[in-house]
């Protein structure tokens, strides 16, 4: 059965494989910011993003949290398991940034005393807008119990990933998971971990390392990615 287009995201293409139990994905070069408003397409963000992806998919893998991730295809695709999306973004924050700092008040950098996650609703038509345990119940969009291990996955990622970015002097200030259920009903980690969906800081400097130099108009943002690349892998791109 020849390959078909499933699914074309704003930085990814899904296609359908011999295997109708996986995916081929394909990283785009393409930068979007603000739902779309913004776009850019960057040369080389594909293949960094791809890269750096499975580094983390890898990583956390070795350490208990399972992912999609099956295998490298090519410099921009990988092979990965179908999943039912969960429609909700998980964002899981160590320090005030963003529009955490514009909801509550607090500075962009400052630390909070401890990680907190946040549940986004997965509807470009609504903005994905932020909810509370209490909307997600009403509006059934995944089990109590699944919530609370949306919520425990979030927060393992998180204590695996921060000690291992400090080690690259890397500061993790927030970053966004999305979830899906396998055939058998499990939760595995899906879609992507990179400067795209985390926010990363020089630990030094305060320099932004991710998507905010798109969306603040900061310039050098691929160069940033390969850094953060590089800082990880100890390998150039």
């Amino acid at each position: 059965m020849p390959e078909k287009l499933l699914y074309e995201g704003k930085a990814k293409k899904l296609f359908t494989t011999e295997d109708p139990g996986l995916l081929r994905v394909e990283y785009k070069d393409d930068a979007t910011a603000f739902n779309g408003k913004k776009f850019d397409r960057l040369e080389g963000k594909g293949q960094l993003n791809n890269a750096i992806s499975i580094f983390f998919f890898e990583y956390l893998g070795k350490n208990q949290i399972p992912s999609h991730f099956v295998r490298r295809i090519s410099e921009t695709e990988q092979l990965v398991r179908s999943v039912q999306i969960v429609p909700l973004e998980v964002v899981v924050r160590n320090v005030a940034a963003g529009s955490l700092s514009k909801r509550i008040g607090w500075d962009e950098g400052r630390e909070l005393p401890y990680p907190i996650v946040e549940f986004y609703y997965k509807d470009d038509d609504l903005g994905d807008p932020l909810l509370a345990e209490e909307h997600i119940r009403l509006l059934e969009l995944t089990t109590e119990e699944e919530m609370q291990e949306l919520k425990k996955m979030g927060l393992a990622v998180n204590k695996v990933l921060r000690p291992l970015l400090e080690q690259k002097n890397i500061r993790l200030i927030d970053f966004k998971l999305e979830f899906g259920l396998d055939q058998n009903g499990g939760l595995l980690l899906a879609d992507e971990i990179s400067p795209d969906t985390c926010r990363f800081w020089d630990a030094d400097t305060g320099n932004k390392m991710d998507k905010d130099r798109f969306r603040r108009d900061l310039g050098g943002v691929t160069e940033a990615y390969r850094e953060i690349y590089q800082r990880l892998t100890g390998d150039n791109l």
